[in-house]
């Protein structure tokens, strides 16, 4: 599906009545070539499940699912299917070729995405989602890669290869765990029953990395971004990108709630939801800036087996103006109809006045309210009374700060100690985020010996990290840097209780050796060797573990030499 063409001698002329042009790409699923009908001339994306695989049941099966699911759908944001054949035992299906690039491409060249583009894009996977719900089709397996952009912005998924199509087939609602680690939910990790609430979290993921630049969870190994999946907590978009609207960060952590029922219902409502956060980012920047041509896209009709089901009515196609005149006038003679009051609001002007009025009264209410400073005040310490995050944040650069700036002598004394707490948890933040591996050069002298003490720390040195912690402890010793020595100060603290844990997870090896010297007392010597081996087997790479080892070692060579 990708735009990037090879030609290698081993292409394959032709498959059913496609002339093979290229290669587009290949995956756990088969192969996927450019080609050409050879009567048409039309242009295809042709996915091949090759004679290897076809002898796999399993293969088989998801193949001919991805099909099914395709031929179910009909809508301008999901890849249409042409048709499906087997060609000399090669099974193959032809769809829509698709100008442009997958969104992975997209993020690994900008980085990171405008919240505005963020959430055209999500608008229209809203409507392929849409789509796919309404037929009985749950993808389970939304991500970057799985999304085409054509070059005039147009969103088309594609790869339905693990989807469950509940319509047609009496495939199992739970079993192995299908998806990919970074943008999978958390019912899907544990192998339950997924719905299209799980294809909701894993939009919410793939708008938090169009955000930030970064899945919500990462990790060294898939089971350890799994269990973030399921016990961790992510940071607010708005911790690393402050400039997106309030609502936008509030519709993507709803939408990466470890809680099904507590995600939106469906794509629909999502889709709203984005459209009103639109509407209330012009509302709220001035009253003469707002747009009354609508906002998003129309949600697509949905063509299920021959049947066209239309969007609800009132979405997308009517401009906000339109709906609003319209509502108003519909509530007015609701409660006139009949009285020569009715007709007074018939009026043209009457309505436009009223109209006029509504928007007035929509830029109040999404403007903040004027607050005085001791509000101000109260406002800022409410919000420090949350968990650590973005609400501290706001605290400082909404309340804290402008106080600071606009009477120091005043304030000074009542936010320090506000301010004092906020910068630590962005520094601690900040070193524990890890942004100063991703920037690959400390930005100071501190920052370079967390970095280092940070990388010894991952490593399983904990006594050389330590040892850079304690020193640095010294360095800090003065007023301008209390900040900086007080992180370094619970870095130390939080060492010492990961060592306390960490001791229990060698009670194994602790009574293992004490097992051994049993052994040694009542003669049965080969039964000591093999436990002396088989812990520094176990543990030789381990640095936290290096005492066993090398108290293994000197049993081992002590019975040796008894011997």
């Amino acid at each position: 599906m990708e735009t990037s063409v090879t030609n290698p001698s081993s292409l394959p002329p032709q498959i059913g009545p496609y002339l093979i042009e290229g290669k587009l790409g290949a995956g756990g699923m088969g192969t996927v070539y450019k080609g050409r009908h050879k009567v048409t001339g039309s242009l295809a994306a042709v996915k091949v499940l090759p004679p290897t695989l076809a002898r796999e049941d399993g293969f088989v099966e998801r193949f001919n699912r991805e099909i099914e699911a395709l031929r179910k759908l009909e809508n301008p944001h999901v890849v249409k299917l042409f048709d499906s054949g087997v060609d000399e035992e090669t099974s193959y299906y032809a769809m829509e070729y698709v100008e442009g690039e997958t969104l992975t491409q997209t993020l690994y060249r900008e980085k990171r995405l405008p919240w505005r583009q963020v959430i055209e894009i999500s608008l229209q996977i809203c409507s392929a989602l849409k789509a796919a719900h309404d037929a009985g089709i749950i993808h389970r397996d939304l991500k970057p890669s799985n999304l085409m952009i054509s070059p005039d912005g147009t969103v088309k998924l594609t790869d339905f290869g693990v989807a469950q199509v509940f319509a047609a087939s009496k495939l199992t609602v739970t079993g192995g765990i299908i998806g990919t680690a970074e943008y999978m939910s958390p019912e899907q990790t544990q192998g339950q029953r997924v719905t299209k609430k799980s294809d909701l979290y894993s939009l919410g993921a793939v708008m938090y990395v169009m955000i930030t630049g970064r899945p919500p969870f990462t990790g060294k190994t898939t089971i350890d971004i799994i269990q973030k999946h399921r016990f961790s907590q992510f940071d607010h978009p708005r911790t690393f990108v402050p400039e997106i609207p309030s609502w936008l960060d509030e519709i993507v952590c709803t939408l990466l709630d470890k809680n099904p029922d507590k995600r939106f219902p469906d794509a629909f409502v999502l889709s709203r939801r984005l459209n009103e956060v639109l509407m209330k980012v012009e509302i709220s920047s001035g009253p003469h800036t707002v747009e009354l041509t609508g906002a998003g896209i129309d949600l697509a009709p949905t063509v299920v087996a021959g049947e066209t089901k239309r969007p609800r009515s009132g979405h997308g196609g009517a401009g906000v103006g339109t709906m609003m005149r319209n509502f108003l006038r519909a509530e007015i003679e609701s409660e006139l109809r009949g009285t020569p009051v009715s007709n007074f609001f018939s009026n043209t002007i009457v309505l436009v006045v009223s109209f006029v009025l509504l928007i007035a009264g929509g830029f109040w209410w999404f403007s903040p309210r004027q607050l005085n400073s001791e509000q101000q005040f109260d406002a800022g310490v409410e919000l420090m009374k949350h968990e650590p995050g973005t609400d501290w944040v706001r605290a400082k650069s909404e309340f804290f700060q402008p106080l600071l700036a606009a009477d120091p002598e005043t304030w000074q004394e009542r936010v320090a100690p506000y301010l004092e707490q906020i910068e630590l948890y962005e520094l601690k933040s900040t070193f524990t985020r890890k942004t100063i591996r991703k920037a690959g050069v400390a930005r100071n002298e501190i920052e370079r010996w967390l970095k280092l003490a940070k990388n010894y720390q991952e490593f399983g040195d904990d006594t050389r990290s330590e040892a850079i912690l304690t020193s640095l402890l010294v360095l800090l010793d003065d007023e301008q840097n209390a900040v900086q020595k007080k992180l370094v100060e619970e870095l130390l603290i939080e060492l010492s209780n990961q060592r306390s844990e960490e001791n229990d997870r060698y009670e194994l090896a602790h009574s293992s050796l004490a097992q051994a010297d049993t052994f040694v007392g009542e003669g049965k010597a080969q039964e000591a060797v093999r436990i002396w081996q088989a812990l520094i087997v176990l543990y030789e790479d381990d640095p936290q573990a290096k005492e066993f080892v090398d108290l293994a070692r000197q049993k081992l060579v002590s019975q040796e030499s008894s011997e």
